[in-house]
């Protein structure tokens, strides 16, 4: 069976090329090496985008909570020493659903579970949750360079 590993905002800087403010994972807290991985973006009122979105109702865009779970996914191949070094790109969005609302105060609990490989190839089903109800899923599809 494969070992279960956690991954601080550290750790999680040297796997994905991310930073503020566009660094949208926190904490890696379960990682089974390509496998599935659950981790949490603590959502702020010091978010950029809340300036915009909306100053009098500030909801976390659906597009970031997608590219979150996306980083989420990252970490996931990035701990498989055949994509260690190597980049995953963005190639594909399916089923995108958003149920509720992510606010700040909110903590985005997240997972994702790799669905398939082949190749460069992968996909993942991935979900949002804030207070255990869903806020948003997917699936995702990734390329790695």
């Amino acid at each position: 069976m494969s070992e279960t590993k956690t991954y601080n905002i550290m750790e999680i800087m040297k796997m994905i090329p991310h930073r503020y403010p566009f660094l949208l994972v926190d904490r890696i807290t379960e990682c089974v090496e390509g496998e599935y991985c659950k981790g949490y973006k603590n959502v702020t009122m010091n978010e950029e985008f809340f300036c915009g979105h909306f100053p009098e109702n500030p909801i976390m865009p659906g597009v970031l909570q997608i590219e979150a779970m996306a980083q989420l996914s990252a970490g996931i191949l990035m701990t498989m020493p055949e994509y260690q070094g190597k980049l995953a790109l963005f190639a594909g969005i399916d089923g995108a659903r958003f149920k509720n609302v992510v606010r700040p105060g909110d903590r985005l609990d997240m997972e994702s579970r790799i669905l398939k490989r082949k190749g460069p190839i992968v996909k993942a089903e991935v979900k949002g949750f804030v207070d255990g109800k869903l806020t948003v899923s997917a699936e995702l599809t990734f390329s790695i360079i």
